[in-house]
């Protein structure tokens, strides 16, 4: 499987390590926005989102920060690239996962 795809893998790859360019751009990231940021950005709450905005309280990555690695630039990008890694990895087993079930 990864063999066939060794472009795709490579372009992923350098997207990753791309992530932390959000970093040094201004404002908020698009389609990040809380309950709270909503309204000035698109003039409404959807109502499914209201309804579950408390369901998740936290995340393994808040901020894309790594708890114990500080704030600085360079410990903020590492936290990018492992989020994206993190990412990738769970799109990757999940669409395995599908293939796999799909094919039996």
């Amino acid at each position: 499987m990864f063999k066939n795809f060794k472009k795709l893998w490579m372009a992923l790859g350098a997207l990753m390590v791309l992530c932390p360019l959000g970093l040094i751009a201004t404002g908020t990231a698009f389609g990040e926005w809380g309950t709270d940021q909503l309204p000035e950005e698109v003039g409404f709450i959807p109502a499914g989102l209201a309804r579950f905005a408390d369901f998740w309280h936290g995340s393994p990555l808040p901020d894309y920060g790594v708890p114990g690695w500080g704030g600085n630039f360079a410990q903020s990008a590492g936290g990018y690239i492992l989020s994206a890694l993190v990412g990738v990895v769970l799109v990757v087993l999940l669409i395995s996962l599908l293939n796999k079930i799909v094919k039996d």
